[in-house]
């Protein structure tokens, strides 16, 4: 099952991190055009080696990480440690503070059938293959990914929160949430952790691009090495891990836009869509999310004029010809993807990962208004999904459509980086580790 370690976190020398605000940027995968011109201003920021600019960006980032470390920017903690990362947040229409648990730390790289590393969602190869060539050439994890792990004992809970008590950063981010760094030395504790989590499966819930370029990554280092011992640094890979069990995990929904369809009929649609819907105009399209929420198979439709509320027929589901196990095929996002984009969009499943037709927005009025401007041509409002829907699809061995879900906070970049290269990855001989 799941191995962690502690790491030896690379972090910013004391003098820079006292402005961390400044230094921190968002995951690659959803940081704006415009948020990215902002944080390249400032030559210190982690979108740099996270996000790195022009034709050989990852050559690039790799000169700037020698850089850092040459010139101090970035300094090596000098014990081996379990990163404690707490999130504090509110959502969208409530004032009440949540706050989610977590720890950092090195995860052993599993591939898919093992069965240790649990995958929901499908990559997009070209994505990957931009993860692959910047760890290849910085041999840097410049973020963590996100994991999940199931202890209803919550017994590292404890620990958590004494650590964060004595904190080595606090921000305020990009999303408006309070990130709080702290670091446990201790190597009694640090066991507990590892044996904790050395009898579970771990569902990969957010970046799954990055884990599987440290996945390909390790296979290419291990066939290129004939002394491999499976102790080495790409072995390894940066992972925050949080209880799937806590209540502040929260998922948001992703919608989806429709754009540059041609012969696009509002008309003809909906007569496609009568035969699989039960079809409610809805007055106000800025209510619609209210109006569909908790239902299972409703959806709202946007178009410019109109709104339309839709709920699937039950006996339409055995209609579905998509070869997917029950647990996938009931998904609120399968019944879309099937029903609504294929049936009566006509964009057949096999090509729907690489449409250029299929957007997604996470933001309800952002969806309204792109719908009102003629950004796109139709907005497809969904529910969110259920961390029970999560489990059970990765216990199947299937996966969700693409973007199913959104676990809300996201992990920012920049308060910590961790190296696989050998003399980095290894802990000190001063260490217990």
């Amino acid at each position: 099952m799941a191995e962690i370690k502690p790491l030896r976190a690379w972090r910013y020398n004391q003098n820079l991190s006292n402005a961390i605000d400044d230094l921190t940027s968002p995951l690659f995968d959803v940081v704006s055009e415009k948020q990215r011109k902002a944080l390249y201003q400032n030559p210190y920021n982690s979108i740099h080696l996270s996000v790195p600019q022009g034709p050989d960006a990852a050559n690039h980032a790799h000169t700037l990480l020698d850089q850092w470390k040459a010139l101090g920017t970035i300094v090596q903690d000098r014990l081996p440690g379990i990163y404690v990362y707490y999130q504090y947040f509110t959502l969208y229409g409530s004032s009440k503070e949540l706050c989610r648990k977590g720890f950092v730390c090195n995860i052993r790289v599993h591939a898919w059938e093992d069965d240790v590393i649990l995958r929901h969602e499908n990559t997009i190869p070209k994505s990957v293959n931009d993860r692959i060539e910047l760890l290849k050439k910085t041999e840097l994890n410049v973020s963590p990914t996100h994991g999940l792990y199931t202890d209803a004992s919550f017994e590292l809970e404890q620990y958590m929160d004494e650590a964060i008590r004595n904190p080595i950063y606090e921000a305020e981010d990009y999303q408006g949430v309070r990130d709080v760094l702290a670091v446990i030395h201790d190597a009694k504790i640090i066991e507990k952790f590892i044996r904790i989590l050395s009898d579970k499966q771990v569902i990969l819930a957010d970046g799954h691009h990055r884990y599987e370029g440290s996945l390909v990554h390790m296979e290419q280092q291990r066939k290129a090495n004939p002394n491999h011992t499976g102790k080495e640094g790409y072995n390894f890979h940066l992972m925050y891990l949080t209880n799937t069990e806590a209540g502040d995990l929260r998922i948001l929904p992703t919608h989806r836009l429709i754009k540059d369809l041609s012969n696009f009929s509002e008309v003809q649609i909906l007569n496609k869509l009568e035969q699989d819907f039960i079809i409610k105009p809805v007055e106000d399209a800025d209510t619609l999310n209210e109006i569909i929420a908790g239902k299972p198979w409703a959806f709202g439709l946007m178009f410019k004029e109109n709104a339309y509320k839709l709920r699937l027929k039950p006996e339409a589901l055995a209609t579905m010809t998509w070869n997917f196990p029950d647990v996938v095929k009931k998904l609120d996002l399968t019944v879309m993807h099937y029903f609504i984009i294929e049936k009566a969009l006509g964009i057949p499943g096999k090509d729907q990962r690489k449409s250029e037709n299929i957007f997604f927005d996470r933001s309800f009025s952002d969806c309204l208004k792109r719908v009102l401007q003629e950004e796109a041509q139709l907005a497809i409002i969904t529910n969110e999904v259920s961390i029970e829907d999560v489990k059970n699809v990765c216990h199947s061995g299937a996966t969700m459509p693409q973007k199913s879900t959104y676990f809300y906070p996201k992990v920012i970049c920049g308060f910590l980086f961790a190296s696989i290269k050998e003399n980095e990855f290894y802990a000190p001989a001063y260490s217990w580790v």
